[in-house]
């Protein structure tokens, strides 16, 4: 064992995977796969899906429904293990989850694939967020760093399998059984669950849930996927005027609510509005990958899986930048880092823009993956060297703590609105799938281009306050 900066014993990996414990954890590390999986068999399949039922004006949707509904469900995390403790606040995610993975394969039209995306997105939500509520309650203190760290690889076990399983589906012609596996795991988690977590509800109190705020960002949200499938240039633009509204109505909402969606912190004068929105622009710049399998398939030729293979490029990228990068502590190279992932997100996405074309070669197809993997370097790049910025953006160790849990939260927002915006994009590039691919591809890389200036913006107003924005020297 070794010890931690407290003082106590940090168990080792085969204590954490001990007869006693093994259960636990793997119903904290499920639940947080399946989640990640969950996304990447999505944007694998949804191409033959379409084929198969139809409603491909929508495909945008079926990520922003599920996300939407995953922000909702995220921010209930809390009060749902307080008052219904760990054991039933898991089956009530995994049932939802569930039953949305059911009505998902039995899907005879979009609308009703949609509806089994929310309850999906219902269910994920609590299912990404309640492994790090309830490992307190179901292991011993010396094994949480070692289920906080099981978990977080979760996210890479995600990026891996998802598209494999996704693409071999659809590759198939069967990508309703890719929806019913991810029933069956539900299923099998459950079971773990009723068998190894706590069923009594814990003494603390309920958060308070930030409602309005969250209604105003749903609003938001609705009104840029409704751009997305409308015909009139005026009626999309105006709608998209509507969502900006809507934002500018969350902000100030925020701003004097007392109860927030974002720690207090982010509306003062300091780094950290600009670390959440440099953060904010980097995920919305990874949802082009919603996109990526259709793209693959329709101008490259490629079978499902590859296609699935050509949108999870990104996130390879992501998962290989951040890790290669973590180490890295030297102030000025932390701050490089942060101007330089945008500028390569900006980069690989405009060169990926440059390369489409009808009927791509082999060699075209390689430089697709090269270029996206770049692009999603930079967001990993860029994600590792802000998440120690946000943390230091106050000296107040309990606003600090609020400060990093809303990474996950600006992560999330951000994920729905790119996940709509991009819906929008590949609407008005089209109707031919390379025009599409085009506009999504520059429209992303201008907004990568501005995360450039908010990241040079956001090390300037932490230096000029005299506050700690790197890792250390």
């Amino acid at each position: 064992m070794s010890i931690n900066e407290s003082g106590n014993r940090t168990g080792s990996w085969a204590e954490l995977f001990n007869r006693q414990h093994r259960a636990a954890v793997t119903v904290f590390a499920g639940g947080v796969a399946l989640f990640s999986t969950n996304v990447y068999v999505t944007t694998s399949l949804l191409p033959n899906a379409v084929d198969d039922i139809g409603g491909g004006q929508f495909y945008a949707w079926a990520m922003t429904t599920f996300l939407i509904a995953a922000v909702f469900s995220s921010m209930l995390v809390s009060g749902l293990v307080s008052g219904r403790g760990a054991r039933r606040a898991y089956h009530l995610a995994l049932l939802l989850f569930g039953a949305g993975s059911v009505a998902a394969a039995a899907a005879p039209t979009m609308p009703i694939l949609l509806a089994g995306r929310t309850l999906q997105g219902l269910g994920g939500g609590l299912l990404a967020g309640l492994g790090f509520a309830v490992v307190r309650q179901a292991l011993p203190e010396r094994l949480w760093k070692r289920a906080f760290g099981l978990m977080s690889a979760m996210w890479g076990v995600g990026n891996v399998i998802g598209p494999i399983i996704g693409g071999a589906f659809a590759e198939l012609g069967q990508w309703r059984l890719a929806f019913v596996l991810l029933a069956l795991a539900a299923v099998g988690i459950a079971w773990l669950a009723q068998r190894s977590l706590p069923a009594t509800a814990t003494s603390g109190s309920r958060d308070p849930i930030a409602v309005g705020a969250l209604v105003l960002l749903a609003f938001a949200t609705t009104a840029i996927s409704v751009s997305s499938v409308v015909d009139s240039g005026a009626v999309r633009g105006a709608l998209m005027v509507v969502a900006v509204l809507f934002v500018l109505g969350f902000v100030a909402r925020e701003r004097r609510a007392s109860v927030r969606i974002l720690p207090e912190v982010t509306y003062r004068r300091g780094p950290l509005m600009w670390i959440y929105l440099s953060l904010a622009i980097l995920a919305i710049g990874s949802t082009t990958e919603t996109f990526l399998p259709l793209f693959g398939q329709r101008l490259g030729g490629l079978s499902p899986l590859a296609a699935g293979l050509l949108g999870a490029s990104l996130s390879w990228g992501w998962s290989a930048s951040q890790i290669a990068t973590s180490g890295i502590t030297r102030e000025r190279t932390v701050d490089a880092l942060r101007v330089a992932g945008p500028l390569s997100l900006a980069v690989g996405l405009a060169a990926y823009a440059a390369l489409q074309a009808d009927d791509a070669g082999a060699v075209r197809i390689g430089a697709w993956f090269v270029a996206l993997f770049i692009a999603g370097s930079g967001i990993g790049m860029a994600f590792g060297a802000w998440i120690p910025a946000a943390m230091a953006s106050t000296p107040n160790p309990a606003e600090a703590q609020k400060a990093a849990a809303g990474i996950n939260t600006v992560q999330l927002i951000s994920n729905t609105f790119g996940s709509a915006l991009a819906g929008v994009l590949v609407t008005a590039g089209g109707p031919e799938t390379l025009g599409s691919a085009r506009l999504l591809g520059v429209g992303y890389a201008a907004l990568a281009a501005l995360g450039v200036v908010i990241a040079v913006h956001a090390i300037r107003v932490g230096r000029n306050r005299h506050e700690p924005v790197g890792a250390g020297r």
